[in-house]
Order: structure tokens, then sequence, then C-alpha cells
């Protein structure tokens, strides 16, 4: 009678313990305010709506660096997008599993909350949306969001970040995505040495940067507006072109002939350590590049008229080229960057 009673007893232990009436901890999940610097663009639409939190942006940094995103396990986000390099990797063009060489040069993601489209095309105007193109692409990750769900799904420390993140523990293709995105909200770059003139901190720039930054109003800004130093357009500017029969730079995506090998105006905060320079890295150095500009760009149907009336180049002196380099390494953020 008594083992009866005990058997009873433990049924009725583990039939609660397994009953739909069971609900998982539940923890604090703050948002995170983002600080929007001095003269900044208005946040985007996503960046609100999926506003970072303190979970979902440590789920979000977890998965950035967890290579089982990859199909062989070799590669995360991370591998490509590198800190030290203002989340660039330093290669012309980016290099997936298995050694396979990308179509572009990986572009660096600061500020993306600020940002109303991503890549170099523009081809997704959603941040969320963006991380599943590294996952399935052949020559990125070449892997697929159910495959890495089937990867992570029963992994305790994930288990428990989503739980704490999204209220259960479900791991599902929006969350993930919606974490990342979260976690790259938060790389805003806004404390370079120009950062702290313009708000006058006691820091003040050298000869030649001042020298540089008025060049840089004269001959640069059209294109590198706002504090983004970007506007965001989409311009050819007659770039060596790339050999690889996929490239079609904007048109890609609008299917629009005047389209043609236009691509996204980048910012240039941080750009000294983002070499090489060019959608799959034509130039080395910012003086290849300058010099490029001077000596004359490849001629085109859409070049952009700022190139197109005078001469389809950016006349520069040796000394401005100096100059103008030196006011660019006045963006740099060295915080941004880990150092």
């Amino acid at each position: 009678m008594k083992n009866s009673i005990r058997n009873m007893c433990v049924l009725l232990v583990l039939a609660s313990c397994s009953n739909d009436d069971y609900q998982p901890i539940s923890y604090d999940n703050p948002e995170i305010t983002l600080n929007i610097p001095e003269g900044f663009p208005d946040l985007n639409i996503t960046a609100t709506t999926n506003a970072p939190t303190t979970y979902g942006v440590v789920l979000g940094k977890k998965l950035f660096h967890d290579k089982r995103l990859s199909a062989d396990n070799t590669i995360a986000c991370a591998s490509c997008h590198i800190q030290a390099n203002a989340f660039t990797d330093n290669l012309s063009k980016a290099i997936g599993i298995e050694g396979r060489v990308g179509l572009r040069n990986t572009p660096p993601i600061q500020n993306m909350a600020f940002m109303q489209f991503y890549n170099w095309d523009g081809n997704k105007l959603v941040l969320e949306n963006q991380p599943l193109v590294p996952i399935i692409t052949h020559e990125e990750m070449d892997s697929s969001i159910l495959e890495v769900i089937g990867k992570i799904e029963n992994d305790q420390e994930y288990i428990e970040l989503f739980n704490k993140a999204f209220g259960d523990e479900a791991v599902t293709n929006d969350r993930i995505f919606n974490s990342i995105a979260q976690f790259e909200y938060t790389l805003i770059s806004a404390n370079s040495k120009y950062d702290k003139v313009i708000r006058e901190e006691g820091v003040t720039f050298t000869k030649s940067e001042a020298q540089g930054y008025q060049i840089f109003k004269d001959k640069c800004i059209s294109c590198h507006s706002t504090e983004l130093f970007t506007d965001q357009s989409f311009r050819n500017i007659g770039f060596p072109i790339n050999t690889d029969s996929e490239e079609g730079g904007r048109s890609r995506v609008t299917r629009e002939v005047d389209d043609y090998l236009r691509f996204r105006v980048p910012s240039l905060r941080n750009i000294e350590y983002t070499a090489p320079y060019g959608s799959f890295g034509q130039f080395n150095t910012l003086k290849d590049l300058l010099d490029y500009l001077d000596n004359g760009v490849v001629d085109a149907e859409n070049l952009d008229p700022i190139l197109k009336d005078n001469g389809n180049k950016i006349s520069l002196t040796e000394e401005e080229k100096t100059h103008l380099i030196s006011f660019m390494k006045t963006l740099s953020d060295t915080e941004f960057i880990g150092q």
C-alpha cells in the first residue's frame, strides 16, 4: 500500500512538471536608450519598432560571433566584420567558407540605426532582413536559417538568452534576425577627433587637418554630407569596373539601366581603418583613391554630374591630397574600434 501511494505521488509530481500550465521564469529586459549624437539624422523606423533591449543585444552579439551560422562552422558575422577594422576585414573582397571569394568589399556596420539602405546596392531597406543574406549566400556562409536553428535550439546558453530576450525559449528566425539587428543598432560611432572639435571639447584641428576640412567642404561634401558623412544616395563615380559578370551595382535591385554601376555612397567615418576602398577594394590606400579621382575616372552615360561637369575628375593638388587625408583621419573613433 505504501509503495502504491509513493508511486502515485511520483506520477503526480511528474505530471505537474509537464503540464501545459508551466511558465518559464520571466526576466526584466529593459530597452537600451541609444545615445543619439547631436546633428545625426533621425533613427530609422525599425530601430524604433525593434528597439534594442538589454538581453536582445546580448543575444545578438553572441549570434554575431557564432560560427555555427555557417554551413561548416568556420565563418561568423564577426569573421568579416572585425571591430578593430571598424567592422570590416581589410580584404578587397569578402572571403566565405572554404575560401570562397565574394562579389564585393565588406562594408563597415557603424551607425546602422540611422541608415535607410543596406549593402552596396541598397538591396535591403530593413536591417532585420539583412542577416539572412550572408547566411544563405554560397560565397559567404552557404547555410540556411533552419540549419542554424537546428544547431542552436538545444544549446542551454541560447535557450536561456532567448527566454530572457523574448519571454520564452522559442528559437525562431525572426528572433535571430531581430536580436542581431538590435546589437548592430548599438554600434554608434560619434566620438572621433572631428566630433570633439565640433562639440568644442577643448580639442582643435592641426593646420593640415583644418585645411583638409575646408577642402572637404569645397570638393567632397556634396556626396559625403550629414554627420554620417554620406547622403545615402547611389552614384556612379567612374571607379574601375568589377570584372565579375554578376556585378551591376544598384541596377541589380531596380533593374533600371540608369542605375548600372551605381553604388551607395559610403560613410567616411573610420575610413582610416577600412582599406582597401571601393566596392571591390579597387584602391589600397586613400592616396591611391584621391590620385585616381584627380587623374580622371571611367566615363559612363550615367556618370555622376559632379564628375561629368568637371572633366570626369575631381582636381586635387598633392598638397590638397595630404591635407584631405589628414582631415579624414580625424574621423577615426578609437573608442568605437576598441582601442
